[in-house]
Order: C-alpha cells, then structure tokens, then sequence
C-alpha cells in the first residue's frame, strides 16, 4: 500500500429524557447487559448477538445497571468489543448527562514518535495494546501499572514495504494467550499473564512484499490473519491457525493464481473468468485481506472484506474487462473450512484502489415494520454505504455518503455501481471523488443498537489518477506496480481535503448529522449506552458528542494527533474510556502540507479517564527542530529541480511528504541540518539509517538523482512559507 500512500496525496482538488439513574447508593451505576463471554473473552467462539448489548435499554440517557457486574462483561474482550464488531458499550455511568466531569484517570508513554492505531483489549482487568513496531504492552487497566512488554524486533531495513507507517490495529485475546501479527509477517502467541512467547509462525513470503498491519481474530479455536501490499504487487489472502500451536488449518486465496496451474479453491475457478490477460498473476492481482472481519456465531459466517488490484489500473490489469473476482469485496466464509459461501463485491473491476477492506458490523435492522433483519453494513472508499443479508449477501440497499462521482448509483437490481465515465484514467488523467484515500478507509466506524444510527469517520477527499508514462514493468516491491504514474505530486494543499464525523440511519439511508474535522486522517469511533460518541481528531481533539445530535459535550487535548478508536470498560463498578493517541499513518506521514495543517506531532501515549479523574496531563511532544536553510538553488537549476521533484515524489514522499512538507513524524527533509545533507548519499543509499527506519535505496537511485534531489529539497525550503525558529528568531535571520 506504499502507492496508496504515494497516489492519495496527488489528491489535489479534491432528544430523550436527560433523567439521569442512580444505584442504591446514589452513585451513578455501571450497567452493561450480559453478552455470554463466560470463557474470559477475546473469542468470537461464545457470545451472544451483539445485538443483545444495550438494545434493550431505556430510552434516557443513563441506564438502570449493576455496580456488581463482572469485569468480564464488562470489558473491551475483542478487537470491535463483540463479534458482530459494532464498537458499541453498554456501559452508562458515564453518559450526556454527566460526561464533561470526565477527567484523565491515568496516562502512560509509549516510547515511540510513530503512529498508534490500535483499538486497546480490556480482559480481567488488564489492558493490552498494540504499537508501533508491533510491540506489545500489557497495563492494569484500572492503574496504568506496567504489567509487561513485548519486542518482536521487526527488521527495521523493510520499511520501505510498509505503505503507511510502521502501524499496528490491535491484538487478540483467547483464554489465556494473546495474539499478535508483525509487521514483516509473523503470526505471535504470548502468554497473556507474563507475555513469554508461546508461538510463533511467519505467514507470508518474506521474499515478496507483504506485510501485516492488521489485527487477528479468534473464531472457532483457529486464529485469523491477512496481510497487505497488493500495491507494491502480491497475492491476496486469509489464513486460520490452530490457536494452541500455530500450525495452519486452512487458507483462502482472494484472487486466482496462474491460469495454467490448479487453482486452490472451487471459488477461485468460478472467478477465473473474470480476468483477462496474463499480467495480473504475474504481478500478483491483489485483493489483500488487510482490516476488517466480523462473525456471526448463529449463521457460522466469518465476513471479510478484501483490497485493490495489483496493479490499480485495470487497462493494465486485465486488458478486455471483467469484474477481477474477489477484489474490493466482502466474502462469508465457514471459519472451519476457509470456504466461501457467499460474496458481493462492492467496486467491480476496480481502478482506483476503492478497497472493502473497512469496518463490517453485523446488527438487526427493522428495514420492515415488525420484522427484523440480521444484516451486514460497510461503508467502504468508494463512497456507497452499503446494507448486505447477512445469510445470503443480497443487496439490500447502497446510497452515496459523501459526494461521489466516480459512479451516479449502485442498481438495486443487479448489485452493480454505473460508472459515469469520469474514473477513466487509461489514456489521459482523471480527477475523482473520493480519491483513493477514500470516503472512509481503516478508521472503525460504530453502530449503537440504542440509536439505530452508524456513525462513520468520513473523509471529503477528491483523487487524481494518471496513466503510466512509461511502458509497465513489474518490480517486486516496487510503487510503480500500481501501473499510474506517481512522479506528478507536487502539493497536497491543506483545503484540498476535510473530515466529517457523519451519524448515518442504516435503514433510511441518510445523514441525521454530520460534525465537520478540520482535516482527514480523524480517529475512529466509539458509541456507548450513555447516548455518547467519542472520537479523536487529528488535530488532536478528544471529543464526545451526544449520539442523537451530535453536540459536543466534553473535549481533551491528547498533546498529539489521534488515528485510534476509543473503548470503555467497567472496573470494580467504575466506567473508564481509553484511548490510544499518536499521530502517524499514511496521511500523516505523506500528506505534505494538509498534514501539516493538523499542527501536531508524533507521541505514541495510552490515555484513559473516567469520572471524576485528576491525574496530571502529559507533556507535548518536543516541538520541530529548528530550521537549517541550505544554499538557495540558481535559475539555471530548474530542470534539475524538476526531476528531482519527479523523484522525491516517487520515492520519497510515501515518508516525507507530498511537496516535501513534513506532517510531523519524519523529520522534514527541507530543513535538515549540514550533518544530513553532507551525509545525504550514505543515508538514502547506503542505509546508514536503516535501523531507524530509514530504508536502504542502493541500486535505485544514481548520484545524479540525490544530486537532483537535494535541489528539489533546497528550492523547497526557500518556497515555504516565513515561520519563526523555536527560540523565536524570524526565518530570514537563520538562513545561511
């Protein structure tokens, strides 16, 4: 995905009584209704509906519950809270009513400036969170007392093929073990009391560029995993193993192999015939399994959503058509056999990297009055909000959430978006909304059972799209597989792109409200039995608003942008809401100056507060170093520049930024000190960095491209704009 991180940045235009419940005592009560997670939690194995969990409450914003609830059913014991993935506590103590007496009950560091977006687990009072490097922490949820912590040692040399920072979403949990995938592919099981290894097993072919980002699930004693890079050129799949010794069960490949060769699946012979050519396979087709899946116990289907082509541009993928079966879509399987049942894809023949690889959330819907129906709801990048059977994956209804242009509609009768025409980038550029960042990518939305209302981290975003200049080669690892041409970037304008927290009705198809963000890149979303929606910003906000109208209510500054969803859980009778805040991703990282316009910097931190909490903030993160200037370019450099500006763009800016503006997590290339510049070729080259992340570019670009691109560099420190040094001195005093 190190090309959706390149390509997205050339995205240039692109209420009910307030009476509030108490127990016996007069405290306000814990309430949480028993969702059947008697094992310890952390399995999709038992469970009830999630459905069950709060649907019954009272229409007032505090609910009637127990101070005696079990830490168990209270908890946070699976990557959504429950299997149907709905991200949705019934938790109240804290609600509308009371939520702007929230204060910070316990902070911790995590000694990292990379990017946080895992969704922490809470079982028998121990909090478990992954982070940057797939390290994993183990804290006592109620004291932020460090239980321990687990180094994976991921190779800092293969950054170069993780598209959008050195991320993690989260770990798994299942009696008495905890689950974990690296980024370069490991599947690890750690004792979940001491976090000694257990097992550990490498899933993917580390010669190939794969990588793993996402978290695992625990479904019917196997433990499942997918992978990412179908921009960079590999083979989408899913894999289940035995949750006590690691060993493979079964393996779903989400797109054909070689047509010459037995295909793996009945599946995939079905989907054969919807691609054309021969250079998909060799490149590897894509379609990778890189975030969400959910499970419905009563059905036995485990749902999983699927990424882009490899490469993005159909021209080029299959020339002659076809819906390129599995990409960008959901598929249910048998979570015992990798079989799959049924499949709806949602972009076919995708050409713009419009994975479904977003949240899915399984609930009961009343789509008729008296008659409830079990569905499965994704908001996907392409901009459809989409509500699916859950038995069969019939369509049930798809309505635009954003503006979209790409498509006028989806057609209820064939299931099919019409394309208007505007998408087709084959022979000259194309500009389209969303872009390939999406109208919504991995940020987890959340469905609240009391309100009937989704709530999405939206994104207003436009994408543009350019074919190849230059004939298509494949290059494992390479950006360039995307088959678009990634040299163009040039500025990613912080108007070019806005967020909006959208509460969407599943059953009418329509916005109720929206909050407007400042920028993308927002956090996801967590919804309570409270009547409350928490969400982090990038600009880094923590903020609750009321479920049903969408007021904010209570606001925290977390020192750093947030790109995680929020949790709640219930300790000893006392509700607490946590949050794993630090700013990073592929849009901080790559956005140029909309990143930058988000005025924060990276600090990974775990924030958790409740009622009533006091506990000292934490300190920002250190400001930007200071500005060194370097010798302002002449004109006779131009058409170096401008090489090295198609360079940069190519195969700097996935890190750096689009126009070489920092978003502040890497340093800013524009300003770097003399050591640096003097000791530019050994850094990009010869990996004198690589241990700090800084891959190794030897064999891709000549001296006379660093050359071309240090200009770039230097003519780009001297077009910024005129800002004062840490120690206040004006910018023009410091040029040298």
């Amino acid at each position: 995905m190190k090309a959706l991180a390149l390509a997205l940045v050339v995205a240039l235009l692109a209420v009910a009584c307030e009476a509030a419940r108490t127990s016996d005592d007069g405290r306000p009560a814990v309430s949480a209704a028993s969702v059947g997670l008697e094992d310890g939690g952390g399995s999709y194995d038992s469970g009830a509906p999630a459905g069950a969990d709060g649907g019954a409450d009272s229409e007032s914003d505090a609910g009637v519950g127990s101070t005696g609830t079990s830490d168990r059913r209270s908890g946070w014991p699976m990557h959504g809270r429950d299997a149907w993935e709905q991200r949705y506590s019934p938790l109240d103590q804290i609600n509308s009513l009371n939520v702007e007496k929230l204060g910070l009950a316990w902070g911790v560091e995590l000694g990292t400036n990379r990017g946080i977006e895992a969704t922490p687990l809470v079982v028998d009072g121990v909090l478990y969170l992954a982070s940057a490097w797939s390290v994993v922490h183990a804290f006592d949820a109620a004291s932020g007392q460090p239980l321990w912590r687990y180094d994976p040692k991921v190779p800092r040399s293969r950054a170069k093929l993780f598209c959008c920072g050195v991320v993690n979403r989260g770990v798994a949990h299942h009696r008495g073990l905890v689950f974990f995938a690296t980024l370069d592919g490991r599947l690890i099981a750690l004792d979940a009391k001491t976090g000694r290894l257990v097992w550990e097993t490498q899933t993917i072919d580390p010669d190939k560029a794969y990588s793993i980002t996402g978290a695992p699930r625990v479904v019917r004693g196997h433990v499942l995993i997918g992978n990412a890079g179908a921009d960079l050129g590999v083979r989408g799949y899913v894999s289940a193993y035995d949750r006590d010794t690691g060993k493979l069960v079964w393996r779903f490949y989400t797109v054909p192999g070689p047509p010459d060769q037995p295909q793996e699946s009945d599946a995939l012979v079905r989907a054969l015939g919807t691609w054309k050519g021969d250079l998909w396979w060799k490149v590897g087709g894509g379609g990778t399994v890189w975030d969400a899946m959910a499970y419905d116990r009563e059905l036995d289907l485990l749902y999983i959503g699927t990424g882009n082509g490899s490469p993005w541009a159909r021209h080029l993928r299959s020339p002659g058509g076809g819906d390129n079966l599995y990409l960008s879509s959901i598929l249910a399987l048998r979570p015992e056999t990798g079989e799959l049942v049924w499949h709806y894809q949602t972009t076919p023949g995708d050409n713009w990297d419009f994975t479904a690889t977003q949240s899915l959330i399984v609930a009961e819907l009343e789509l008729s009055p008296g008659q409830k129906r079990r569905v499965v709801m994704q908001a996907p990048k392409n901009g459809f909000f989409y509500v699916l059977d859950a038995a069969t994956g019939e369509l049930l209804s798809a309505e635009p959430f954003v503006e979209v242009t790409w498509a006028s509609h989806v057609d209820r009768k064939t299931g099919r978006p019409v394309e208007t025409g505007k998408g087709d980038y084959s022979k000259q550029p194309a500009t389209i909304k969303p872009g390939p960042i999406g109208a919504h990518t991995w940020h987890p939305m959340a469905y609240s059972p009391k309100t009937g209302l989704v709530y999405i981290p939206a994104q207003h975003v436009a994408g543009y799209y350019a074919p190849a200049s230059q004939p298509f080669t494949f290059v494992n690892g390479s950006p360039r597989n995307t088959g678009i041409d990634l040299t163009k970037a040039r500025q990613f304008p912080a108007d070019a792109a806005a967020g909006e927290l959208i509460a969407w009705d599943p059953i009418r198809q329509k916005k109720v409200w929206g909050v407007a963000r400042e920028t993308i890149g927002n956090g996801g979303v967590l919804s309570t039995a409270g009547l409350l929606v928490f969400q982090g910003t990038a600009t880094g906000r923590f903020t609750a608003h009321h479920a049903r109208t969408g007021k904010r209510l209570w606001e925290y500054d977390a020192g750093t942008g947030i790109i995680a969803a929020p949790i709640s859980y219930a300790i000893d009778g006392e509700q607490y809401v946590a949050i794993a805040a630090g700013w990073g991703g592929g849009f901080a990282l790559n956005g140029g100056d909309a990143a930058a316009a988000a005025g924060v910097r990276g600090g990974g931190r775990l924030l958790v507060f409740k009622l009533g909490g006091r506990a000292k903030r934490l300190a920002d993160p250190p400001p930007a170093p200071p500005r060194h200037y370097p010798v302002r370019p002449k004109l006779e450099d131009a058409r170096e520049i401008e090489r090295g500006a198609a360079l940069f763009s190519e195969y700097c800016a996935a890190c750096h930024g689009v126009g070489a503006a920092g978003g502040g997590v890497t340093p800013d290339l524009r300003f770097s000190p003399p050591a640096v510049r003097e000791n530019f070729a050994r850094i990009v080259n010869g990996g004198e960095l690589a241990e700090k992340g800084m891959p190794a570019f030897a064999g891709q670009l000549a001296p006379r491209d660093l050359a071309a691109i240090s200009l770039y560099l230097a003519d780009r420190a001297w077009a910024a704009p005129v800002v004062s040094s840490p120690a206040g001195v004006p910018a023009p005093a410091l040029r040298r």
